[in-house]
């Protein structure tokens, strides 16, 4: 397991259908889907410096919003979280990467 891996939440307003789509599916190779607009995910540095790059490249500054919001190391945080609804809330777990 990598120890250096640490647990964001990716919050985005994106003004365009077109470019949330993106975004969205960009998402998906990341990390997991919580809410319309949000995801969470276990990332490295690396992948860290990737997500934002792949973001940076999709969204248009003067339009969209992107929010990553760094929640800590991810094998000892343990976000205390309310979930109302239907869908329950679990966080993120490790999962091997093919390659």
């Amino acid at each position: 397991m990598n120890g250096n891996e640490r647990l964001y939440f990716v919050i985005y307003d994106i003004s365009d259908p077109k470019r949330w789509r993106s975004v969205f599916r960009t998402m998906h190779g990341y990390g997991e889907w919580v809410q319309l607009s949000v995801f969470q995910t276990r990332l490295s540095r690396v992948r860290h410096a990737e997500l934002i790059a792949d973001l940076d490249g999709i969204i248009h500054h003067d339009e969209d919003h992107v929010v990553i919001i760094d929640v800590g190391a991810a094998d000892k945080v343990e976000p205390k979280v309310v979930s109302l609804g239907k869908r329950s809330f679990t966080v993120v777990e490790r999962e091997p990467v093919i390659v």
